[in-house]
């Protein structure tokens, strides 16, 4: 039996008005997360992501496309899931990326995903069973919301 490596890649796949695209889990009906995968091989995690985007969602990427967010997080891996990995393994580490596309409609890998949808970022964030998940999708969100939302039109009277 093949194990899988305790290090994963999380993609929060966003338009440029922070929708944010989910996936629901089919080994989980109600679980939603974004694009995550374990690394293969020699597998950077930049390839990973790459792998991992156009297998979940079928969105062609290159690494050029992707935004790496420089961060990591290590957490415990579920009980249900701990027999995917080697004996003693308990934790994972997982590195985030960001990835800008137009909202367009996804093919799913059917064995993996029962369904998908786009959210506006704080819905999306609250939907997230994980809190990896969750943590970076209010990251994208507070960092990037002020430039994505509308700004008042400078010609206008303040005084109107």
């Amino acid at each position: 039996m093949s194990f899988k490596t305790p290090v994963s890649v999380l993609v929060v796949i966003h338009t440029p008005s922070l929708d944010v695209l989910l996936l629901e889990r089919a080994s989980h009906p109600g679980f939603w997360q974004s694009v995550t995968g374990s690394l293969e091989g020699n597998e950077r995690p930049t390839q990973a992501a790459v792998r991992e985007v156009a297998e979940e969602t079928g969105i062609a990427c290159s690494p050029t496309d992707l935004h790496d967010w420089r961060l990591s997080n290590r957490f415990e891996i579920f009980p249900q899931w701990r027999a995917r990995y080697a004996e003693g393994v308990t934790h994972n580490t997982e590195h985030v990326f960001g990835l800008c596309v137009p909202e367009q409609p996804i093919s799913i890998a059917p064995d993996e995903h029962l369904a998908w949808r786009w959210l506006p970022w704080r819905d999306a964030a609250a939907a997230c069973f994980s809190w990896t998940n969750r943590d970076a999708i209010l990251m994208l969100g507070l960092s990037a919301a002020p430039a994505a939302q509308p700004r008042d039109n400078p010609d206008k009277d303040s005084r109107e």
